[in-house]
């Protein structure tokens, strides 16, 4: 778990506590999609499965959310956005998030959706980014 003082784990020079992690406690809401897609990728860097599944769509949300402990998450790589932004009701945000592994190192890159539903930004679904299948 990042201290107060450490760079968040999303990329921003901010702290984690005045980034991500104001998200993470509920402080704040995400007011975009890329925000909130910042906010995921720190949620699984820092291990928080709990917020995972707040900030996903009742719709498509998992039952449980397991994370791997052999997993370090270790960059994440904004591709580009549609929409997402304060006034709109839904968007996507293309993404790469880096990773390594107990065995070896990787590339998640995806195309995420994002919607607004009860006023907040949720996760929708994705598709793999190299291969347009659906998660």
């Amino acid at each position: 778990m990042p201290t107060a003082t450490n760079r968040c784990p999303c990329g921003t020079p901010l702290p984690y506590d005045e980034c991500c992690g104001r998200v993470h406690s509920g402080a704040v809401t995400a007011p975009t999609a890329e925000a909130l897609m910042r906010s995921r990728y720190s949620a699984f860097a820092t291990g928080n499965a709990g917020y995972l599944l707040h900030s996903w769509h009742p719709d498509t949300r998992p039952g449980t959310v397991n994370l791997d402990p052999a997993q370090r998450w270790v960059r994440l790589e904004i591709v580009g956005t549609t929409g997402g932004g304060l006034l709109h009701a839904e968007g996507t945000v293309e993404f790469r998030a880096h990773y390594r592994h107990s065995t070896h190192t990787g590339v998640l890159h995806e195309l995420s959706r994002f919607t607004k539903s009860g006023g907040r930004w949720v996760y929708l679904d994705g598709v793999d980014g190299d291969t347009t299948r659906p998660r």
